[in-house]
């Protein structure tokens, strides 16, 4: 069976190369100095279904065990530890400890609004054209 090579759709290109140079260089200047690498990090750190579930139900809650988020994703300590030191370690989550038990929170508010709008985008079926 041979592959058959992928369609472009002609809605997706242009028929003509032309660019707007002037907003060619504004956004090319803005995007001097950003760090994408870090913000592409964040992505992929979410891009994984558990890891998302990990941050919804941070997002739900101030602060979770490590125990209780094993619970909430039917999965061991080790498993949750390990997800959730991910995304502290990519700035998605924090820890503190108290006693024998550590306890996670989202890391702040810009994180809690892209969860927030990425849950509402999902909800909305988009994606699809």
């Amino acid at each position: 069976m041979t592959k058959q090579p992928k369609q472009v759709d002609e809605l997706d290109t242009c028929d003509v190369f032309l660019y707007d140079k002037e907003k060619v260089q504004l956004v090319s200047e803005a995007m001097k100095g950003e760090n994408f690498a870090k913000v592409a990090d964040m992505f992929k750190a979410l891009a994984d279904e558990t890891r998302v579930k990990i941050a919804y139900a941070l997002l739900q809650q101030e602060e979770l065990c490590v125990c209780d988020v094993a619970h909430i994703i039917g999965a061991t300590t080790a498993t949750a530890s390990h997800h959730l030191r991910h995304l502290r370690n990519l700035g998605i989550a924090k820890r503190r400890k108290e006693g024998k038990l550590v306890f996670y929170s989202l890391d702040d508010d810009h994180v809690r609004t892209i969860l927030s709008m990425a849950v509402v985008h999902g909800k909305e079926g988009k994606g699809n054209g």
